[in-house]
């Protein structure tokens, strides 16, 4: 695999692609979507061990998705395909998968007790303050205002959004790596954190991209929820509304991944995506 320099402009040429994939495909990318998020519910309501199972399928997921789309690029349905292109992967990198499934975990757990010992409970008290008062019987004149955060809570949360961006990045083409370049979990890591920092620029904009339709699609929620006419609790209308809007975001989300795995790396020989520079790792 040959690592790319990719020019500050395809962050916004990754997302558009993302698009054009989804469009092609809506229903498919968006079945394999509600599938994955069907089997992470099932997973979470394991005893004992559901929630450490989550953070290990982790990368599995995320390379499902990159399959998925490149199946759809090439023309081909991403269902039942990329389940089973990554089914028959080979005991090898599925071994390597399972162990990155690990590491992901345990860096997960790292962390949290970094959180954790950093934020010492703050924030939990500060939610269990707010549905307090959301709770609290009240007159129509006069409801109770829900407590505003403190400094610390506003810490809390801006170390908890640094400690999510740097597990990230390690991770973020490791899958990749380890199926198509056939790469160790631990020289996956490495060559992920490496590709992310060599085109820095393209991730920024990346980044920034998506926390632009974020917030598009939070505006456009504000308005369908108004359209609705919801008082003051959630109708289920609403409900359906959020879900479809966040379901909507993250499948794209995800189907953008493979375009930053294309954009980084040459992968089989194929042709590497507009904006991109070839250089010598």
């Amino acid at each position: 695999m040959k690592l790319l320099r990719a020019e500050p402009a395809a962050g916004i040429v990754w997302i558009r692609q993302a698009f054009q994939v989804f469009l092609q495909q809506p229903f498919g990318l968006a079945g394999l979507f509600s599938l994955c998020a069907l089997v992470a519910y099932a997973v979470s309501w394991i005893p004992v061990v559901g929630g450490a199972l989550l953070p290990v399928l982790a990368p599995a997921g995320s390379l499902v998705f990159m399959i998925a789309t490149r199946r759809v690029v090439a023309g081909e349905r991403p269902l039942p395909g990329a389940l089973t292109t990554l089914l028959a992967a080979g005991r090898p990198r599925l071994v390597e998968l399972l162990k990155l499934g690990l590491a992901y975990l345990a860096a997960s757990v790292i962390a949290m007790l970094i959180f954790m010992a950093i934020d010492g409970g703050a924030t939990a008290h500060w939610m269990d303050a707010v549905s307090t008062s959301a709770s609290a019987p009240s007159s129509p004149t006069s409801p109770p205002p829900p407590p505003l955060p403190d400094a610390r809570v506003l810490f809390s949360s801006l170390l908890r959004l640094v400690l999510l961006a740097l597990l990230s990045v390690p991770f973020w083409h490791a899958p990749a790596l380890v199926y198509w370049g056939r790469q160790s979990w631990a020289k996956s890591l490495f060559f992920s954190t490496m590709a992310i920092w060599r085109n820095r620029g393209a991730f920024a904009v990346y980044g920034l991209g998506w926390f632009g339709l974020s917030l598009v699609f939070a505006m456009v929620f504000s308005v369908l929820v108004a359209l609705l006419g919801v008082p003051q609790k959630p109708s289920l209308g609403a409900v359906l509304v959020f879900v479809t809007a966040v379901s909507l975001y993250l499948t794209l989300m995800y189907t953008s991944l493979w375009f930053t795995v294309a954009g980084c790396f040459g992968i089989d020989a194929d042709p590497p995506p507009p904006l991109l520079k070839e250089t010598l790792p």
